[in-house]
């Protein structure tokens, strides 16, 4: 393959839904009494093992796809078969949640890579709370058995947004109060989705408070924005360019998703926000973004949690960088869908950068010769579109090990990725 020549961004792109919030959505619309319309549902594979964990506990949902997909609610019962959950974490976590305010037993499952992530973290605060949980190890298969509940004030070790909402999510099921403190705030998508649908949840002295109301939840009728998480990868290729502009749609700027754009301007990127609105209690913009020349900074440990899921894109972005980039207290990234922190590090050096992990950190050297090389995603959709991102820089050859991974969150990125870069110099027919 030819190395990439110079090349000018161009266009207008709108990123697929969000896909945390895609998940909550679908699980609150599976528990509210009627139907409920959902526009702009993310349609990659993680948000469809939502849907078809769902539809085998009784949910009637139409098919995920473009446009407006409608829920309607029963009551949830027993399946008799494993619960399959795919490749996604959220899936499995957040359906405990739901699952321990049940009363009826349940086995979860998932693929290779889901069976492998830690569940323990999210099991032990609903065994607190009643639930009965068999467990052969920390991870899946495991089978949980719900009913009666108790209320439960939890000071979590980790700031997890997934650890945060099972715990809401059963006290919901389980109609009980429940209280959350994180050392760091998560992303707070259960909290602003349960507010925007009046289900009694408030911040009392910095702790996350859930009290039930007797009511039902409501049917309701939401548009998902982009995610953030998945503008971040054209972000990226916007900064990398050689010239040009790009305005990228309808993206989610939640403040507990933003830790990317305000490390990427400390570097010495500008995104410009326009358009700002809001969305069924989160804040949209349009951002638009130009290429910029970056300087290495430091990531700080309060920082990750507003960026954990960027860190791929972030540490490429590194790696043409002036200095070095460190990424404090990152070992969380050893538990997602591949040891994504010894990855980076190797496929990093794989492509002519330097890098390499220091207990829990990530340090990357930055420099301008172009990277070259294969890299291994280990079917990582946030490695394989990080790294294709970094192959459109000029004189890039970077080959992946696959792509298909992207369908996970971001079923069209290649379309879009081609779609956003056009030659220095094009010629119109007249």
């Amino acid at each position: 393959m030819a190395p990439k020549a110079p090349l000018r961004l161009g266009g207008v792109v709108r990123p697929p839904g969000d896909k945390s919030i895609s998940h909550r959505v679908l699980m609150v619309a599976a528990l509210a009494r009627g139907t409920s319309e959902l526009s702009g549902l993310l349609t990659g594979d993680d948000v469809k093992s939502t849907a078809r964990v769902l539809r085998q506990l009784g949910a009637d949902i139409s098919p995920i796809r473009e446009g407006v997909v409608l829920v309607s609610s029963a009551p949830l019962t027993a399946h008799r078969a494993p619960l399959n959950c795919g490749n996604s974490g959220t899936s499995a976590r957040l359906m405990l949640g739901i699952l321990a305010g049940q009363r009826f037993a349940a086995t979860l499952t998932g693929d290779a890579s889901l069976r492998r992530r830690p569940m323990r973290r999210v099991t032990e605060p609903l065994k607190q709370m009643g639930a009965d949980i068999n467990e052969r190890g920390d991870g899946l298969p495991l089978t949980i058995r719900g009913g009666t509940l108790r209320g439960l004030t939890y000071a979590s070790p980790v700031a997890s947004a997934q650890v945060k909402s099972a715990i809401l999510f059963a006290g919901l099921t389980g109609k009980v109060p429940v209280t959350i403190r994180e050392p760091y705030r998560s992303r707070d998508h259960t909290e602003r989705l349960f507010a925007h649908l009046g289900l009694g949840i408030h911040e009392r002295d910095g702790a996350i408070v859930y009290e039930p109301s007797h009511s039902n939840i409501p049917s309701f009728q939401l548009s998902i924005p982009g995610d953030p998480s998945s503008a971040a990868f054209l972000v990226g290729a916007g900064v990398l360019a050689n010239a040009g502009e790009l305005l990228i749609e309808n993206v989610g700027v939640n403040p507990t998703r933003t830790g990317f754009i305000v490390v990427l301007e400390r570097m010495g990127a500008h995104v410009e926000r326009v358009n700002l609105r809001d969305e069924g209690g989160e804040p949209v913009a349009d951002l638009v973004v130009r290429p910029a020349a970056l300087k290495g900074t430091e990531v700080s440990a309060a920082e990750i949690p507003t960026l954990v899921d960027e860190v791929p894109m972030l540490a490429v972005l590194a790696s043409r960088a002036a200095g070095e980039t460190v990424f404090r207290e990152v070992g969380e990234l050893r538990v997602k869908e591949s040891n994504r922190l010894e990855l980076m590090a190797d496929n990093l050096r794989a492509v002519g950068a330097k890098a390499e992990v220091q207990g829990n950190d990530l340090h990357v050297e930055g420099n301008q010769r172009a990277p070259r090389g294969k890299v291994e995603t280990a079917k990582d959709h946030r490695l394989a579109m990080a790294f294709a991102v970094l192959d459109t820089v000029e004189g890039a050859d970077v080959t992946l090990s696959e792509r298909k991974s992207v369908a996970i969150s971001y079923p069209g990125f290649f379309d879009d990725l081609r779609r956003i870069h056009a030659p220095r110099t094009t010629h119109h027919a007249p």
